[in-house]
């Protein structure tokens, strides 16, 4: 056999080619369209059909299943698309990544693409030196596209060529005619491709290269597609293994859904080619049976069809799937799933109704940071170390996405002002906008404390008990603060009172004035050692400050009454 490392090396570096123009396209379309393609995202699902829909645009345009799932996976992990949601959205991105094979069918197959790739990549090389970051993600756009087809015609050359080497066919002949194990082998071959190269897109090419060379039959390359399919999951699986269990059941929902799509059309596969033989010989070219020139646009039609047909079955088992994920990813900590309850569906009818989902939004949204803050407490009393690394690991996402959050409802609010509000909603939105933005803070200094406790931790600092009940003292009057500010906000404006709210910020003004004195008369005693003092104050001043930011969502509300 003629075919040695040399060869190898030459089929992996065209691959290599191929993969990463790939990816430079992907990753600067994104550039490009990215934040469009995330508020879509965030605004196109309030059904399935619309999710569908979105999920085949989004990877349509930036080329990348992987890149929409792994979005979907960061929306659901941030509550921003609900699981039902998501399920709709990934049948959609399983549609838009057919696209892909038809490009590299049609342009790498029919049209000599790669003549031209060198003149294109002498247009975009100039504009990668562009100081304009859109003229830079364009030259990259047009590098990508010349290197992605330049690799597809390195790949073609560098497959093995069946007549200067028999060894190939005969080695192959030995697995093809096994009737229905020959598809099991090739589809796990093709789930094993994908999974290693990270890009069904890349395994495509090679599946198309092959059958082109006519080393592999049609039937055998849509075994393999179908491989690819359940080896495209993996991306969004390994996504979800550090987020929170709603993203987990969305990475679960893809792979459910793909696997269960490959074992139904493994049943009817043989009728199913027969039929995408029919189509391609009605067409006036030859069967893909028969002549492999046929067979790109053969696999197209079959990798089309397939996924367009499997949306059609599946999207009736939507529901099914989400119990059968619920059931995979138990809820063990249900806290940590966060969604938008109320703005998610748009602008409502009138300002003012949008005003009012705007408000028990930022209700919830109360409700979550506190209980961000009911985890820095249990924060302070953990002993072991791998329990305390876990619950600061959860306050650090709870920080991340009341950021998240806070950004989605500032959206929100932004295009509620954009429409004719009357001169009360306008002073409603001010209020609001002034209410998130504390709120914000009340996380971040929450997430302060909590760094404060870490750093106390590895220090390996002890409070005496006397600092540990001030430090108590002072996390109650927090707890008060917060009840009082969480019952206003889900009150009406127009009926608060929030005298108490003063009342409370007033008390732990006093107290954090008390811990000061005691802690400079224990400094001058030596009560303590100067790094415990530092952590002590640390805790104590930034108490204060969260404190500070609840009495502001409270004079925040009060401006909104006044509004109303």
């Amino acid at each position: 056999m003629e075919y040695g490392i040399v060869d190898v090396l030459t089929l992996l570096g065209s691959l290599g080619i191929f993969l990463f123009g790939m990816k430079l396209m992907s990753e600067s379309l994104q550039k490009v369209a990215g934040d469009k393609m995330r508020s879509i995202l965030a605004a196109m699902t309030s059904n399935r059909v619309k999710g569908i829909l979105t999920g085949f645009i989004i990877t349509s345009v930036i080329q990348s299943s992987s890149a929409t799932t792994v979005m979907v996976v960061s929306f659901v992990n941030a509550g921003l698309l609900s699981l039902i949601e998501s399920i709709g959205v990934i049948m959609g991105a399983n549609i838009g990544t057919t696209i892909t094979a038809w490009l590299i069918s049609i342009l790498g197959f029919k049209v000599k693409m790669s003549a031209l790739a060198i003149p294109l990549i002498g247009l975009g090389f100039p504009l990668l030196f562009s100081k304009n970051r859109t003229w830079k993600s364009w030259g990259e756009i047009v590098v990508g596209f010349s290197l992605l087809f330049i690799g597809l015609q390195y790949l073609k050359g560098a497959v093995p060529d069946i007549k200067n080497n028999p060894e190939v066919l005969n080695f192959l002949g030995s697995f093809i005619d096994m009737g229905y194990l020959t598809l099991i082998i090739f589809l796990l071959v093709g789930t094993l491709l994908t999974v290693v190269i990270q890009s069904s897109s890349a395994t495509m090419a090679l599946t198309l290269v092959l059958c082109f060379n006519g080393i592999i039959p049609f039937e055998v390359a849509a075994a393999m597609v179908l491989g690819e399919n359940i080896g495209t999951t993996i991306t969004a699986n390994l996504a979800a293994m550090v987020a929170n269990v709603s993203a987990k059941r969305a990475a679960r929902a893809h792979l459910i859904f793909n696997t269960f799509g490959v074992i139904w059309i493994l049943i009817l596969f043989y009728p199913f080619t027969k039929l995408v033989t029919w189509v391609v010989v009605s067409t006036g070219a030859a069967s893909p049976m028969v002549e492999a020139a046929s067979i790109p646009i053969a696999l197209s039609i079959f990798h089309t069809s397939f996924n367009i047909l499997n949306v059609l079955v599946m999207v009736w088992f939507a529901k099914f799937i989400e119990r059968i994920v619920i059931k995979l990813v138990p809820d063990k900590e249900a806290d940590e799933e966060f969604k938008l309850k109320h703005i998610k569906i748009g602008l409502l009818s009138t300002p003012e109704m949008s005003l009012f989902q705007a408000k028990k939004e930022i209700a919830v949204y109360a409700t979550t940071t506190t209980k961000m803050f009911d985890f820095v407490k249990e924060l302070s009393i953990i002993d072991k170390d791998k329990d305390f690394e876990n619950l600061f690991n959860k306050i650090q996402k709870y920080e991340d996405i009341t950021d998240d959050v806070e950004i989605e409802i500032a959206n929100y609010l932004t295009s509620v002002s954009e429409s004719r509000l009357s001169n009360k909603g306008a002073k409603q939105i001010r209020a609001m906008f002034e209410l998130i933005d504390d709120i914000e803070s009340i996380a971040d200094s929450a997430n302060n404390i909590a760094k404060a406790l870490k750093r106390k931790k590895e220090g390996k600092i002890v409070f005496s008990d006397e600092l540990n009940k001030r430090i108590n003292n002072m996390f109650s009057l927090i707890d008060e603060a917060l009840a009082e500010m969480n019952k206003n906000l889900g009150s009406k404006y127009s009926e608060i009172d929030y005298t108490k709210a003063v009342e409370i910020e007033d008390k732990i003004n006093n107290y954090r004035n008390q811990l000061r004195e005691e802690h400079i008369h224990n400094v001058e005693s030596k009560k303590y050692d100067y790094n415990t003092g530092i952590i002590f104050t640390e805790l104590y001043s930034t108490s204060e400050k969260l404190a500070d930011h609840i009495i502001n969502v409270s004079e925040s509300i009060q401006r909104a009454k006044d509004g109303e």
